[in-house]
C-alpha cells in the first residue's frame, strides 16, 4: 500500500524555491498545498506562476491552515529560528533551509520545542541525502583510503551586490553561512565532531566575510581544511585523503554529475552514479519520517554540531586564536 502524501506549505517566495518546487510536485509522497508571502498579491502571483493551489498573504495565515502538515522554510538566515519555532508551535513539522543558525543555543531551543510538541525538525542540507554522499561515507567506513588523515573542501562563487541578502550583516549573510556551511558539513560527515577550530576571514565592503578559510581538527588526528567565498570564482570540491589513497568529488554539493574518483596505488577508479534530485530525496525522507516509514536523516545532533562548529570558526576569526570545542 502506498504512503499517503504529506501536505506541505512553503514559507517565503525565495529564489531557492525554484529548486524545491519541481521535485515536490513530482513526488507521490509530497503534496505541495500552499505558499506564503508578505502580501496577498505577491503570494497570488507566485502561486499562479508555480501552479500551487493556495496562496497566503502572511506566514501566520499559512500556519493557521490545519490541513498543512509540514512546512519548508526558505526565509533569510536570521529568520530561521523564529519561524521554525513558530511553525512547530502551530503544529507543523519543519524542514528549515540551511544554515539553521550560527548560534548553537538557538538551535537547541528550537529542537526543545520540536521534542515538546512531538514534531520533526530538520536542517535542509540536501547534499547529504544524495547517493553520492552516502557512497562517499560508506567508502570511508570500508577503509577504501586506509586511515583518514585529511579532508579538503571548497565552495565559492562571485557576488558583489552589497544589497543582496546573502551579503547583508543584518540577515546573517556572508561566505561561511552561505556556502562554507557545506564545507563544514562535508568535513563533519567524514570526521565527526571537531575538537578545535581555527578560522581566518576577509571582510568585504558589505561587512560580511567575503572569503573564509578554516581548519578543523577531529578525533584520531583527522584534519580538515576548507575555504569558501562570495568574492571568488565558482569552485566546489570535496576530497578525503587517507594513508593509502584518496577520494575525490568534483561536484559534491549539487551532484549534477555525481562521480567519485578513488585514487589508490597509482590507479584511478571512477564510481559514476545516476543523477538524482537531492531536494526531492530530502523532501521524501522528511515525508516518510512524518509517516513513520523512515528515520529522519538529519536531526538534532547534526544541526547542533553544525552550529557549534560555525560559532567556533567565527570566534576564532574574531580573536585570531584556535577555539577548543567541548566533547
Amino acid at each position: 500500500m502506498s504512503m499517503e502524501p504529506v501536505r506541505w506549505g512553503i514559507l517565503s517566495t525565495a529564489d531557492i524555491n525554484r529548486l524545491v518546487i519541481p521535485p515536490a510536485q513530482a513526488s507521490p509522497e509530497v503534496e505541495l498545498v500552499g505558499v506564503a508571502s508578505r502580501s496577498q498579491a505577491a503570494a497570488d502571483a507566485y502561486a499562479k506562476e508555480w501552479g500551487i493551489p493556495r496562496a497566503y498573504g502572511s506566514y501566520e495565515d499559512l500556519l493557521a491552515d490545519e490541513e498543512i502538515e509540514a512546512v519548508y522554510i526558505s526565509l533569510p538566515n536570521h529568520l530561521h529560528i523564529e519561524w521554525s519555532i513558530r511553525s512547530l508551535e502551530a503544529g507543523k513539522h519543519v524542514l528549515c533551509e540551511k544554515p539553521f543558525s550560527r548560534h548553537p543555543e538557538e538551535v537547541e531551543a528550537a529542537f526543545d520545542v520540536a521534542e515538546r510538541t512531538g514534531l520533526l525538525l530538520s536542517e535542509a542540507f540536501m547534499w547529504r541525502h544524495n547517493p553520492q554522499a552516502q557512497l562517499l561515507a560508506a567508502l570511508v567506513v570500508e577503509g577504501a583510503v586506509g586511515d583518514v588523515r585529511l579532508v579538503h573542501a571548497t565552495f565559492s562563487y562571485s557576488l558583489y551586490d552589497v544589497d543582496n541578502i546573502r551579503l547583508r550583516t543584518d540577515a546573517d549573510g556572508g561566505a561561511l553561512m552561505d556556502v562554507g556551511c557545506y564545507c563544514v558539513s562535508g568535513s563533519r560527515l567524514i570526521g565527526g565532531e571537531p575538537e578545535s577550530a581555527f578560522g581566518e576571514a576577509w571582510f568585504g565592503s558589505s561587512g560580511t566575510d567575503w572569503v573564509f578559510a578554516g581548519t578543523l581538527r577531529f578525533p584520531g588526528d583527522v584534519i580538515a581544511q576548507f575555504d569558501c567565498g562570495t568574492a571568488l570564482p565558482n569552485r566546489d570540491l570535496l576530497e578525503v585523503i587517507g594513508s593509502e589513497g584518496s577520494l575525490f568529488l568534483d561536484d559534491p554539493w549539487h551532484a549534477r554529475k555525481p562521480v567519485i574518483e578513488l585514487h589508490r596505488g597509482g590507479d584511478v577508479e571512477r564510481r559514476e552514479l545516476p543523477v538524482i534530485d537531492s531536494y526531492g530525496i530530502e523532501l521524501e525522507n522528511m515525508s516518510e519520517a512524518i509517516r513513520g516509514e523512515a528515520e529522519l536523516l538529519l536531526g538534532r545532533a547534526d544541526a547542533v554540531g553544525q552550529a557549534r562548529t560555525i560559532a567556533a570558526l567565527f570566534e576564532s576569526a574574531k580573536t585570531g586564536t584556535r577555539v577548543l570545542l567541548a566533547p
